[in-house]
């Protein structure tokens, strides 16, 4: 069980004030790593850090927009002097369909009306956002010789969107998944493919982690027709990554690049 201790190292989880971010911290925290909790808000991040100082070693928090590559680079020295190192990377940041007017939402969801301008954001955020924390954080693990980027994907990057899911009782469907999200988790599989290869032969190990849905307050027909799809019966509990996440950035995983961890309830296995 030692392998699985992250004593003494740092963890850098964007998206961090997020549902499963939060999660992904403790379970880093709770291993014993000094978490750098990052996000928008600053306020928030910093607050998350100071709670979880309180039960477990030193955290940071810092407000960041992942897509400003000055701004990322500037956090890279806040956490280089603060702890002097950098070892894990949680690259979970990401923006998924939000429709400013919900009743809207059905038309403007469907592929021939998606907005381009959500697609693009998506690709900055999802996307670019990733390729330039795992670019700045991660250049200082290839320095030392040693680190784990967990890259945060999705089941909707290795399968296409199930519509069906998304029909309310009646057969009226108010949401469509549209191609931003399948997309961008896409790319982020073969992101993580491309940067275990290069950066292998400096001990930095590169692992996608591919989660299934979420519960969180969704309408109870979503979470039938989701829970009906998955052969465990159930969308996930927000906690049930935090195993995985400590498993990829630990030693337990030491011979362990470029694969994709699918924890997903058995989502894509039928």
């Amino acid at each position: 069980m030692n392998e699985f201790d992250l004593s003494g190292r740092v963890a850098i989880v964007t998206g961090a004030l997020g549902l499963i971010g939060k999660n992904h911290c403790m379970a880093l925290a709770e291993a014993g790593a000094h978490v750098v909790v990052v996000d928008l808000n600053g306020e928030k991040s910093k607050a998350l850090a100071t709670e979880i100082s309180n039960d477990y070693p030193e955290a940071l928090g810092i407000g960041l927009d992942i897509t400003n590559k000055n701004a990322v680079e500037q956090s890279r020295i806040e956490i280089l002097d603060k702890f002097a190192r950098i070892d894990v990377l949680v690259n979970n940041a990401a923006i998924n369909d939000m429709f400013e007017n919900p009743t809207a939402a059905a038309e403007q969801s469907k592929f021939e009306n998606y907005p381009l301008e959500l697609f693009e954001r998506s690709l900055q955020v999802n996307v670019t956002g990733s390729f330039l924390c795992a670019q700045v954080y991660g250049s200082a693990m290839a320095e030392r010789g040693k680190g784990s980027i967990i890259n945060v994907a999705s089941t909707y990057g290795m399968v296409g969107p199930d519509q069906s899911i998304y029909k309310q009782p009646d057969g009226s469907q108010s949401f469509y998944k549209s191609a931003a999200y399948p997309v961008t988790k896409g790319a982020i599989i073969n992101f993580t493919r491309f940067l275990a290869a290069y950066w292998g032969s400096k001990g930095v190990r590169v692992n996608t982690l591919s989660p299934g849905g979420v519960e969180n307050n969704q309408d109870e027909y979503f979470m039938k027709n989701y829970a009906q799809r998955t052969p465990l019966g159930r969308m996930a509990e927000p906690t049930d990554y935090k195993g995985a996440v400590v498993f990829l950035a630990s030693d337990a995983s030491s011979y362990m690049t470029g694969a994709n961890l699918v924890v997903d309830g058995g989502w894509t296995a039928w």
